[in-house]
């Protein structure tokens, strides 16, 4: 008998993916790669895995991450307050999560599990799309975290001559300024834990700390520090109206939101997913008619 067995197409197969972080049961992700795998013909599931829920109970990172690979998981997304927490339990790190230090998305590749970072790709391009003439002489990084991480190495990366990164916790962020400076030039990078200092003269700001989110709301820094020559960039996109941006459009700042960086870091885990092309425009446009949509509900 001849066997006739071919390989998978497109509309056959099928992928498991999730994200694991904590708070993230309003996470548009989900519907973006699950849409977007549709459009392409494969049936993609996205499952959150939310360590914050009481069913988690204390279930370790180590275990779920083991879970995982087990299931047969394709790959996941990990988000706060894990993404540097993860880097130990992966056999292997792409270019971009080593020299960032932090991880949003791991592929299964026939049981090895690589961990690559789409955040300061995702951040760089929403942030040139939105303030494509913002001025990088002397920014200001609120957040020396894994999005914070990622995102430090992406403005260097744009060409900032100078960056300040700011954070409550001073070992951390002279640890990230010595790392950058090794990595992109003596001198570029600077900490402090004085937000104050750090805006003066300052020319933009980054936001990468989670205050502003749904389960976190709130204003990150003194609202008098906040001026129309200063541009500002937001990375919590869930409200993607967060009361930073509120106050800083209120006080005459360019800005951008964190969608920019949602949408750029998806179409990034997306490829790596799948394998596939993305459509970014596509992908744009549901992202935002779902923010418009919850809009409405609320």
């Amino acid at each position: 008998m001849t066997n006739t067995t071919t390989a998978p197409t497109h509309a056959e197969r099928r992928l498991l993916v999730g994200l694991i972080g904590q708070g993230i049961q309003h996470s548009m992700t989900p519907a973006m790669q699950e849409r977007e795998a549709g459009a392409h013909g494969v049936r993609l599931h996205y499952q959150l895995v939310d360590l914050a829920e009481p069913a988690a109970g204390d279930v370790e990172l180590s275990e779920v991450v083991k879970a995982m690979r087990a299931i047969g998981f394709a790959g996941f997304n990990v988000t706060f307050p894990y993404k540097q927490a993860i880097l130990p339990l992966l056999d292997d790190l792409s270019e971009e999560a080593r020299a960032m230090g932090a991880v949003n998305t791991v592929v299964n590749t026939g049981g090895k599990l690589v961990g690559h970072n789409t955040d300061g790709s995702g951040w760089a391009r929403g942030f040139r799309r939105a303030l494509p003439e913002a001025d990088l002489a002397r920014v200001v990084l609120l957040g020396a975290g894994g999005a914070g991480s990622a995102v430090a190495d992406a403005v260097l990366r744009l060409g900032a001559p100078r960056l300040t990164v700011v954070d409550i916790d001073a070992a951390r962020i002279d640890a990230l300024a010595f790392k950058l400076n090794t990595q992109h030039g003596a001198g570029r990078v600077d900490a402090t834990t004085d937000i104050a200092a750090a805006l003066d003269g300052a020319t933009g700001l980054i936001h990468a700390t989670p205050t502003g989110m749904r389960a976190m709301p709130g204003l990150p820094l003194p609202e008098h520090l906040l001026r129309p020559s200063l541009w500002v960039s937001e990375i919590v996109y869930f409200p993607l109206e967060t009361e930073l941006l509120k106050v800083a459009r209120a006080r005459g700042c360019p800005t951008s939101d964190g969608g920019g960086m949602a949408v750029g870091q998806a179409i990034g885990a997306f490829q790596l997913f799948t394998g596939l092309a993305p459509d970014p425009a596509r992908i744009d446009a549901h992202f935002r008619a779902m923010v418009d949509a919850k809009a409405a509900q609320d």
